[in-house]
């Protein structure tokens, strides 16, 4: 795919692609145990962004997808990895996805729920990581429920047992890998929210600059990349979000 001389200017006006990496979610990006980089989906799809125009790579890695959304929104990185949702709409500008993600209630093995039909009640606390699509999706659609935040992603279940609360939500993957580490813990049949992630820019920035980001990731999409990064990543229950 050849590149607009434009999109250079458009996507990195500084001259290098500055790109806002969340490791709270450990699907598409994480911190590697040996060396501490950050590697994963989001960090392969940036880089090859950063090749694409012919400009070096910074990469801002942040512990949770608010920080993430913030620093993006106000401007102090190009390009970010998100989840869509309405509220963050307003500061930052999406493609279509580029992969499909599952949002699944988890609970312990002697909890009396069984569906997730059965979790908007009064009685029932839910613990999200702040400021996560799951906390967005959540605070719109549960009406009953006590929602409480951990403060990442990954901290949910930690924190959901030390509350004592009823219910832990997040990506299906990340709550099965705590399920089988801690034990007695089981998933809710079925899931509560599909997530759409995408990559995202500045809402500010010139329609334009959305225009050649979201031809990249349609690209990235057709030609193969994005499920060899998730093969390459071990990604598993994850798909690659359809040609839009």
């Amino acid at each position: 795919m050849s590149v607009d001389p434009s999109a250079r200017t458009l996507l990195a006006p500084t001259g290098v692609l500055r790109a806002s990496i969340n490791v709270g979610n450990p699907i598409l990006a994480y911190s590697d145990p040996a060396t501490g980089a950050a590697q994963g989906v989001s960090v392969d799809l940036a880089d090859a962004l950063a090749k694409r125009l012919g400009v070096p790579l910074e990469l801002k890695v942040l512990k949770s997808a608010g920080a993430s959304v913030e620093t993006v929104t106000q401007g102090e990185a190009d390009i970010g990895f998100f989840a869509v949702d309405p509220e963050r709409g307003a500061g930052i500008a999406f493609t279509a996805p580029y992969v499909i993600i599952e949002g699944y209630y988890l609970v312990r093995d002697d909890s009396p729920l069984t569906a997730m039909e059965q979790v908007d009640r009064d009685s029932t606390t839910v613990v999200v990581g702040k400021g996560s699509a799951y906390d967005l999706f959540l605070s719109r659609t549960l009406s009953r429920a006590t929602i409480v935040r951990a403060p990442t992603s990954p901290a949910v279940v930690e924190v959901f047992l030390a509350e004592g609360a009823d219910v832990a939500a997040g990506v299906k993957q990340q709550l099965e890998a705590d399920a089988a580490r801690l034990g007695g813990l089981r998933l809710l049949p079925g899931r509560f929210m599909e997530i759409r992630q995408a990559m995202g820019i500045p809402k500010g920035r010139p329609p334009e600059a959305i225009a050649h980001l979201r031809a990249f990731v349609e690209d990235m999409k057709a030609n193969g990349f994005v499920a060899e990064a998730l093969r390459r990543h071990q990604v598993s229950g994850v798909s690659v979000a359809p040609a839009e």
